[in-house]
C-alpha cells in the first residue's frame, strides 16, 4: 500500500528524543514512504543514536542555524544524500534561562536576540538554504511548529515574542516563494514532554491548563497527533495550502475562559 509521502524528500530538524514531535515526524514520514535526512546541533551523536530507532537508516548531518558556514553547506550536503528536497520540518526552538519562567521584565536584549535568531529568523535560514533543493516544476513545503503566540502564557516570557515572530515569518515566507509553489505552514502544538518543554521552568503548570480547559483529552506524552498534522502538510492532500496555522491542540484554542 502506498504512503502519503510516496517519492518526497525530506530534512527534519530537531530530533534530540524519541519523545520529540520531530523524532514522530520523521518516523511517520518513514512510514508514509518519504526518504529522510536529520539534522542536529550540537550533538549530533546524541541524534543519530536516537535516528536508529526509526524504521529505516538515517543521515544526520551538521546544523547550526545560526552559523551562515552551516548553511551555506546544506545544499552540498543534502544533495548528495538524496538528490533534492521536497519539503522541510522547522523544528527549533531556543531562548536563554534568563529569557524564561517568569522573567519577562528583566531579561537582556542579547538573551531576547538569541531567542528570536534561533526561534524565528531561522525559519527564514534555513527556507533559503534549502530552496536550491526544491524541483522548480513542483516546488515544496515548508512545516514549522509553534505554541501559539495569540496569548502570553505563564512562564513562557520571550518564547511567546519568538514564536509570534515565527509566525509572522511564516506569512511572508508564503507570500514570496508561493509563485514558486513553495508552501509554508505551521502547526501550533499543545504540550508535549520534549527536552524544549522540559528546560521551560514552570512548565508542569502551564501545561496543567489542558487538563482543564482542552474539549478533546490532550496526552502530553503522545507526540504523534502533531506529527501526522505535519505528514499531512507535508504530503500533496494540500496543494493551495500557505500561510496557514493549523492547531493540533485538541481544541483548546477555540475555547474562551
Amino acid at each position: 500500500m502506498s504512503g502519503i509521502l510516496d517519492g518526497k524528500r525530506i530534512l527534519i530538524t530537531g530530533v534530540l528524543m524519541e519523545s520529540s514531535i520531530a523524532f514522530h515526524t520523521a518516523r511517520l514520514a518513514q512510514e508514509q514512504g518519504a526518504e529522510v535526512i536529520l539534522t542536529a546541533f550540537p550533538r549530533p551523536t546524541l541524534t543519530e543514536r536516537i535516528a536508529r530507532k526509526l524504521p529505516k537508516p538515517v543521515k544526520v548531518i551538521e546544523l547550526d542555524v545560526t552559523n551562515d558556514e552551516h548553511l551555506a553547506r546544506v545544499e552540498e550536503l543534502v544533495r548528495a544524500e538524496l538528490g533534492g528536497l521536497d519539503g522541510v520540518v522547522h523544528s527549533i526552538g531556543f531562548a536563554p534561562q534568563d529569557a524564561l519562567g517568569g522573567n519577562f521584565l528583566n531579561t537582556p536584549f542579547e538573551s531576547v536576540a538569541t531567542a528570536m535568531h534561533v526561534s524565528a529568523f531561522s525559519l527564514k535560514s534555513l527556507t533559503m538554504a534549502c530552496k536550491p533543493l526544491f524541483p522548480e516544476s513542483e516546488g515544496a513545503s515548508i512545516v514549522g511548529l509553534t505554541f501559539d503566540a495569540q496569548y502570553a502564557w505563564p512562564q513562557y516570557d520571550w518564547m511567546g515574542p519568538a514564536k509570534a515572530a515565527l509566525e509572522a515569518t511564516s506569512r511572508y515566507l508564503a507570500r514570496d516563494l508561493g509563485k514558486e509553489k513553495i508552501r509554508c505552514n505551521l502547526i501550533s502544538a499543545g504540550p508535549i514532554g520534549s527536552m524544549a518543554a522540559k528546560s521551560i521552568p514552570g512548565f508542569g503548570d502551564l501545561a496543567d491548563i489542558w487538563n482543564h480547559r482542552a474539549p478533546m483529552e490532550w496526552d502530553m506524552s503522545d507526540p504523534e497527533p502533531t506529527g501526522k498534522g505535519v505528514v499531512a502538510l507535508l504530503s500533496d492532500w494540500f496543494p493551495k495550502t500557505t500561510g496557514e496555522i493549523i492547531h493540533v491542540d485538541g481544541g483548546l484554542h477555540a475555547m474562551g475562559a
